[in-house]
């Protein structure tokens, strides 16, 4: 079965608990917020009123900067808001990619190396906190996010879902990244994640009648073979039963059968 969880920011009180009530309508599995300190919403204050108005959708950072976050202020966020949401949180975290929020916590952004190994490091010291704090859950499911080779073999053995997002490095801008979107990519990821969940995120996605124009636009913006775009899981153009197809398509040849997304679009795919 297919599931689709929406990431989503608060910009008024009003409309972000209207967002959380029709997430959980619409059949949402997880509601989530980025974690971007310095440029977006704090995710777990944001999460948390979200609960107050919801019942049964999970509830998660997508994913926390490994980089700029505490490990024990993290666990004692995450374990905050299971208690507040009934046993209801998810702890996403990542490794930090952006330069800019590093330097912001007066951290210089290391290597490649030196984040992996300080995301897993945070990562660990995080669930060590959580497993002494009040919570409801045994335990708080682990999503990583990210396309590090190391990273996905860790998140294979340690976390309970893994989100690939398609983004490989990061550009000189400190905030946009290469794609990772052609079909050997994803298939030397995706086999990296062993028998874990995985849940792509959807970067792009459009319901129209003329899919080909749709994803030849993306391919030239983004660079990348219209050919790869039409078979990747983190684009999707065309009539709801194309998109439908194309879910079963991607399932079939790679398992992914979660899906993150950012626009309420989707429901029309959901009820199909």
């Amino acid at each position: 079965m297919t599931t689709f969880s929406l990431q989503a920011k608060p910009t008024a009180a009003a409309e972000w608990l209207e967002l959380a009530r029709r997430a959980e309508r619409a059949g949402f599995a997880s509601l989530y917020v980025a974690d971007h300190p310095g440029y977006g919403a704090s995710p777990f204050v944001a999460l948390a009123a979200a609960a107050a108005v919801t019942s049964r959708i999970s509830l998660g950072s997508y994913v926390s900067n490994a980089g700029v976050r505490e490990p024990a202020l993290l666990a004692s966020d995450v374990a905050t808001l299971d208690v507040v949401s009934g046993g209801r949180a998810v702890l996403g975290i990542g490794a930090g990619h952006t330069p800019a929020e590093w330097a912001a916590v007066g951290r210089t952004r290391p290597d490649v190396r030196g984040r992996v190994d300080h995301c897993i490091e945070v990562a660990e010291r995080t669930r060590a906190f959580l497993a002494e704090e009040t919570r409801v859950q045994e335990r708080v499911p682990l999503l990583f996010g990210g396309g590090n080779t190391r990273l996905l073999r860790w998140a294979a053995a340690e976390a309970d879902l893994i989100g690939l997002s398609g983004l490989g490095r990061t550009l000189e801008d400190g905030h946009m990244h290469e794609t990772r979107w052609r079909r050997d990519q994803i298939d030397a990821q995706v086999e990296l994640c062993g028998d874990k969940p995985t849940e792509a995120l959807v970067q792009r996605f459009e319901v129209t009648d003329d899919a080909g124009a749709t994803y030849a636009k993306w391919a030239e913006e983004l660079h990348e073979d219209e050919s790869d775009l039409t078979a990747a899981p983190y684009a999707f153009a065309g009539t709801v039963d194309e998109i439908t197809a194309k879910l079963r398509d991607i399932e079939s040849r790679w398992g992914i059968a979660r899906y993150a997304v950012r626009t309420f679009d989707v429901e029309v795919v959901m009820t199909d």
